[in-house]
């Protein structure tokens, strides 16, 4: 069984790490006629909502670092997922659920650096897309100083759906956008809250835009017109703190 960093390589272990349900954030196996245990692999990473990408068998020579791949392999998670409803059920009786929403966050460190934030500004919770987005991997852990270990992280298949389902529980839910109405100091950001940051270069999707109560800017006075993921996040999530605070 080899383990680098993140990768669990070969038929065997792939298949006693998903009988063992260890956390994994995908499973890449090669080009070709799925068959045999490679066809029982796939089958249960399906059954278990584990993405599953097809890929050139260089692409697992590289990752396994010259082990036996035999045609598969799995990407670890750093921890394991809860589910939004664990978050919200951590919520103490005194408290308002504030939940941080990444709308496809690719890269790595920012989540990782996002984590950092959502632990020191006492966010309960971060979720993330199942596809289309950085997972829980070493490097996130080691980006996230420690966080990742406190900020319980939760992974859904559709992630408008799981803004309804806050919405339908009472939370507001924030929007950052750099064509939003109102300047974030400016917007109620307190009471049950959850802030949704947008990807790299990107920013929020249309139908996550569609489905936010409110959208803030941070206003830009210099000539680069955004700031990096992870620098908004944390700005948004220490207003929301200060305007707790201050209520």
């Amino acid at each position: 069984m080899r383990f680098l960093d993140d990768v669990i390589a070969g038929r065997n272990p792939v298949r006693e790490a998903l009988r063992a349900n260890r956390p994994i954030n995908k499973i890449m196996i090669a080009e070709g006629v799925l068959a045999g245990p490679l066809q029982e692999i796939y089958n249960s990473a399906r059954e278990k909502n584990i993405p599953v990408q097809k890929v050139d068998r260089r692409r697992l020579e590289q990752l396994s670092a010259g082990d036996l791949h035999q045609g598969v392999i799995a990407l670890a998670s750093a921890r394991e997922y809860v589910e939004v409803e664990d978050i919200l059920d951590g919520v103490g009786p005194d408290q308002e659920p504030f939940l941080i929403l990444l709308d496809e966050i690719h890269d790595p460190h920012n989540l990782g650096a996002i984590l950092r934030t959502a632990d020191a500004c006492g966010a309960h919770g971060v979720v993330i897309p199942r596809r289309r987005s950085a997972a829980l991997t070493p490097t996130v852990a080691r980006s996230s100083a420690g966080a990742v270990e406190h900020v319980p992280v939760a992974r859904v298949a559709n992630m408008v759906q799981a803004m309804e389902g806050l919405k339908a529980k009472g939370l507001w839910i924030a929007g950052a956008d750099a064509e939003g109405r109102e300047v974030f100091w400016e917007a109620r950001l307190d009471g049950p809250l959850a802030l949704v940051i947008g990807g790299e270069n990107k920013g929020l999707g249309r139908l996550i835009k569609e489905r936010c109560d409110i959208l803030v800017k941070v206003p830009m006075g210099g000539r680069i017109n955004s700031l990096n993921a992870s620098v908004a996040a944390a700005v948004l999530a220490f207003e929301v703190v200060r305007q707790r605070r201050k209520a």
